[in-house]
């Protein structure tokens, strides 16, 4: 199969290596990537503004990097609300500006896009990462499932299910998990008091764990816990608590594990060497 790779923005500025292990995983199973380079912003930060009319352009830029691209079978995005804002967004953007055309074909791109998790477990079969992928990572590890997954996607427990399955997890349950971490990108900044404390909430709560990272499947929301951690010293019984993205972890192997630095603490959805 021929998986193009949609990387999201954030990803490809600030955390690439989620991209490159995303890749790495997809390899593994002996399918080919692809990476339509005109790629660009898919407009969700438009839309979450209001700003409507100027979202369509960027709806058109993505829809048109993807169809003028390399061919593809399926599009991955290691991002659960990028993945729903091309589902969920995109089409309802071109219907509200009056081109069907566009919206026609949105909708034809949203049918094939899938989240990692999503693509892994409903298109490619997978059920055991540490069998099927070779994944191994021997540390404590909390999930936070984030909201565009939980409630657009309707992920369900995909990301966890793949989570228990990786060889010599120490997975730890979150209390609360299903809550908001505080981030929804552009309501992080205009409601920055708000945000901070569902930030503080969920801080607590994966420092209450015991667990030395947090995990899921959003570099944005892993970004925003990672920050609100590293600011307030977060430590747990195992030291310094940060974030890292379910793709790093499923990359891991026996072979070539990711391992946590020992002396500074996780800042990212992938700071780890």
């Amino acid at each position: 199969m021929r998986i193009a790779l949609f990387a999201t923005c954030i990803v490809d500025a600030m955390y690439p290596e989620v991209a490159r292990d995303t890749v790495t995983v997809l390899e593994r199973l002996g399918h080919e990537v692809v990476f339509p380079e005109r790629q660009a912003c898919c407009g969700q930060m438009h839309v979450n503004s209001g700003d409507f009319a100027g979202a369509v352009p960027v709806v058109e830029g993505h829809v048109r990097a993807f169809e003028d691209g390399p061919d593809w079978d399926v599009i991955c995005a290691p991002s659960g609300s990028c993945a729903a804002s091309a589902g969920h967004q995109q089409p309802m953007i071109a219907r509200r500006a009056g081109d069907d055309d566009l919206a026609s074909r949105a909708e034809d791109l949203a049918g094939r896009t899938y989240e990692l998790s999503q693509l892994l477990t409903d298109v490619l079969g997978i059920t055991d990462a540490g069998a099927q992928l070779g994944s191994y990572f021997p540390h404590a590890v909390t999930y936070h499932p984030s909201c565009h997954g939980m409630r657009i996607l309707r992920l369900g427990d995909r990301q966890l299910d793949l989570l228990s399955t990786v060889q010599d997890i120490d997975l730890r349950d979150l209390a609360q998990a299903d809550q908001c971490c505080g981030f929804g990108g552009t309501f992080s900044m205009k409601n920055a008091e708000v945000s901070t404390a569902m930030l503080a909430d969920k801080a607590e709560n994966i420092v209450m764990t015991g667990a030395s990272l947090c995990t899921g499947g959003d570099a944005s929301c892993l970004m925003h816990i990672g920050g609100g951690l590293s600011r307030t010293g977060a430590r747990s019984q195992r030291g310094e608590v940060g974030t890292v993205h379910l793709a790093r972890i499923l990359a891991s192997t026996r072979e070539k594990p990711l391992l946590p630095p020992r002396s500074e603490p996780l800042l990212s959805g992938g700071s780890l060497r």
